[in-house]
C-alpha cells in the first residue's frame, strides 16, 4: 500500500468511530480515564520535575510530517503531560481559585466535544442556544430576584438579552463595560453613536474631557485591560485606596465629583464582590447610591464572589447587588464548572443592544443568534456544564458547598492566630485570607516599635518569598503569594501567604500539613543575621 494512501486511510480512521465496544481506541481512551483517576486523587500538588526540564519535552517547533496512532500519542501525553500537569484536585491545593471538580463533568466534557456546539450562531446550536439563555436567566434571577412574568417575557426574545457567556470574568468586564460605553455615548441628534463615529468624535459631541473608570485598589487586572480595549486609556482606570480592603463610598463620590468638575465624566463605579487577593466584598449599596448621585453605570465584579447568593447565612455579604447595572460571575470558580464559564449580566434586558451587531451570513436581524451581544465570536457549550451542575447539585447543594468553604476558612484562620510562628494578615470575609511566618516574639516587639517594622518588613518579604518558592517545588502542597498594603501596614507593602479554601475534600488535617511544612521549610533556610536576632 503506498504511503499517501496509508495516510488517507488512517486520517478517515480519525474522524470515524472505530467499531465494536473492545476498539483499541476505547482501551486507549480506559486507560487515560483510569490514569488521569489515578493522578486526581493523590495528595501531591505536583511532580518534582522544574520547568526547565518540562520544556524540553516541548522544545521541538516543526509540526510533524507524518500521521501518528492515537495509541502512541495517548502515551506521549501520559508521560509527559499529565505526570507533569499541576494537580488542582489534591486537598492540599488550596493558593488559586481553581479546585476539584465533580465527577460528572468528565463525562460532560465528552459530550460536549462530541457534539462539538457552536454558541454564536443557531444554525450550529439549535438546541444549545435556548439553553445558554435559560441558564442566563437562572442567573440572574439569583442576582436581580425578578418576577416569573420578567423571564417569560425576555427569556427567549430576539429584542433583548439577559447577559452573555464568555470565556472568563476578564472577557465578562469588558463586556460590561463596552456595554456602560456605548450606552453613556449613544446615538443622539447630530451624532449617530460612538459605535459607528468612534471614540473622539464622541468624547467632542458630549464635551467631556475624559470619561474613567473607578474602582478600589483591589479590582481585578482585567479593567486595565477595559479601559485599554476600550480606548478610554489605562490612566483613566482610578484606583481609590481601600482601608480595611474595601471601597470607601464616600471617597469614590468625592473623587467622582472632582472629575466632573474637571470637565470629565464617570462611566462607570466598579464594586468588588470577591477580591482576588483577599476576598473582600466593597460596600454594594452604598456603592449604589453614589453611581445613582453620579449618574454612572455601576458594575459589580462578583466573578469570585456571586456564588455566595446561593448561601441563605451569608448572601447578606452581597447586599445591594442587584441594583447594579451589570455583574460578572465566574461558574469555573465556585460554581465548580471546568474553566471558561464566565458571565456578564444586564439588569436591564435591553443593555445588550448597545453592542449589537449583525451580519448577512449571520447574525441577522430579528434572530435569537447569541453572538448578536457577545464580544466573543465562536464559543463551545460550556453553558450545559453549568446546566447540568445546577440541576445535579441544586441550590442545596451549592449552599452546602459555600457554607463548608466559609467555615473551613474561618478554622484556618484561627489554626494561623493560634500558631507561634505565623501572623494573620487579613482575616477571611469569604474563603480566601491571607498570613505570613513572622514569630510571635518578633509580632510583638513590631508592635510597640514602628521603626522596627520598617526595618523588618523587607527582610520577612524575603522569607515569605523563599517559603512559598520552596513549598511550591517540592510538590507536596501549595499557597500562592502575593504584596499588598494592610491595615496594620497602610503604608508599607508586604509579601504573604495567599489562601483559597475552595475545595470541599480540604481537611483540617490537610491545612496543619501545609503550616507544619511552611514550619518546616522556614527552620532550615539560611535566615538574614538581623531577623535572626530579632525573633530572639
Amino acid at each position: 500500500m503506498s504511503q499517501a494512501k496509508a495516510s488517507h486511510e488512517h486520517l478517515l480512521r480519525v474522524f470515524t468511530k472505530p467499531e465494536g465496544r473492545d476498539s483499541r481506541l476505547s482501551q486507549i481512551e480506559q486507560h487515560l480515564s483510569d490514569n488521569l483517576a489515578d493522578f486526581l486523587s493523590r495528595h501531591v500538588v505536583a511532580s518534582d520535575t522544574s520547568l526547565e526540564e518540562i520544556e524540553q519535552d516541548f522544545k521541538v517547533s516543526s509540526i510533524p510530517q507524518q500521521p501518528q496512532f492515537v495509541s502512541e500519542h495517548a502515551d506521549m501525553l501520559l508521560n509527559k503531560l499529565v505526570a507533569n500537569s499541576v494537580n488542582t484536585y489534591s486537598p492540599r491545593f488550596i493558593g488559586h481559585m481553581t479546585s476539584a471538580l465533580p465527577y460528572f463533568h468528565l463525562s460532560l466534557a465528552k459530550l460536549m466535544v462530541g457534539l462539538n456546539q457552536n454558541l454564536v450562531k443557531i444554525e450550529t446550536s439549535k438546541a444549545f442556544t435556548p439553553l445558554e439563555r435559560q441558564v442566563l436567566g437562572m442567573m440572574h434571577q439569583l442576582v436581580f430576584e425578578q418576577d416569573e412574568g420578567f423571564y417569560q417575557q425576555h427569556l427567549h426574545s430576539a429584542d433583548h438579552s439577559l447577559g452573555s457567556f464568555c470565556s472568563g470574568g476578564t472577557l465578562a468586564n469588558i463586556t460590561a463595560l463596552w456595554v456602560a460605553r456605548n450606552r453613556l455615548l449613544a446615538p443622539t441628534e447630530g451624532f449617530r453613536g460612538i459605535d459607528r463615529e468612534g471614540l473622539s468624535a464622541a468624547m467632542a459631541h458630549y464635551g467631556y474631557r475624559r470619561l474613567v473608570v473607578v474602582s478600589s485598589r483591589r479590582g481585578h487586572y482585567s479593567l486595565g485591560k477595559a479601559v485599554d480595549v476600550l480606548g478610554l486609556g489605562r490612566e483613566q482606570l482610578v484606583t481609590l485606596p481601600c482601608p480595611g480592603q474595601r471601597l470607601d463610598p464616600a471617597q469614590a463620590l468625592a473623587e467622582g465629583k472632582r472629575i466632573r468638575q474637571q470637565g470629565g465624566r464617570v462611566m462607570a463605579l466598579v464594586g468588588i464582590a470577591g477580591t482576588t487577593e483577599t476576598g473582600h466584598i466593597d460596600p454594594l449599596d452604598e456603592l449604589a447610591d453614589v453611581a445613582r448621585e453620579l449618574d454612572c453605570h455601576l458594575h459589580v465584579d462578583a466573578a469570585w464572589g456571586g456564588a455566595t447568593l446561593f448561601s441563605r447565612r451569608h448572601k447578606e455579604l452581597l447586599k445591594g447587588i442587584e441594583r447594579a447595572d451589570s455583574v460578572t460571575l465566574d461558574a469555573h470558580k465556585q460554581m465548580y464548572v471546568p474553566m471558561g464559564a464566565g458571565m456578564v449580566l444586564f439588569r436591564d434586558p435591553k443593555a445588550g443592544n448597545a453592542v449589537r451587531h449583525h451580519a448577512q451570513y449571520i447574525l441577522r436581524q430579528g434572530s435569537k443568534d447569541l453572538g448578536a451581544t457577545s464580544l466573543e465570536g465562536s464559543r463551545n457549550g460550556m453553558a450545559m456544564m453549568l446546566y447540568a451542575s445546577l440541576h445535579i447539585l441544586g441550590r442545596a447543594g451549592y449552599e452546602l458547598l459555600i457554607d463548608k468553604s466559609l467555615a473551613m476558612a474561618r478554622t484556618f484562620a484561627a489554626m494561623i492566630d493560634e500558631h507561634p510562628e505565623f501572623e494573620l494578615t487579613t482575616a477571611p470575609t469569604l474563603c480566601l485570607l491571607t498570613y505570613r511566618y513572622c514569630p510571635a516574639a518578633l509580632q510583638e516587639k513590631m508592635a510597640h516599635q514602628p521603626k522596627l517594622a520598617e526595618q523588618v518588613n523587607p527582610l520577612l518579604d524575603e522569607l515569605t518569598v523563599a517559603i512559598q518558592k520552596h513549598q511550591r517545588e517540592s510538590g507536596h502542597s501549595f499557597v500562592s503569594r502575593t504584596r499588598f498594603e494592610t491595615d496594620r501596614y497602610p503604608q508599607q507593602p508586604i509579601n504573604v501567604f495567599r489562601v483559597v479554601l475552595a475545595n470541599p475534600l480540604t481537611t483540617e488535617q490537610d491545612l496543619q500539613a501545609v503550616l507544619n511544612e511552611q514550619v518546616r521549610i522556614a527552620r532550615n533556610l539560611d535566615w538574614d543575621p538581623e531577623l535572626s536576632r530579632h525573633c530572639q
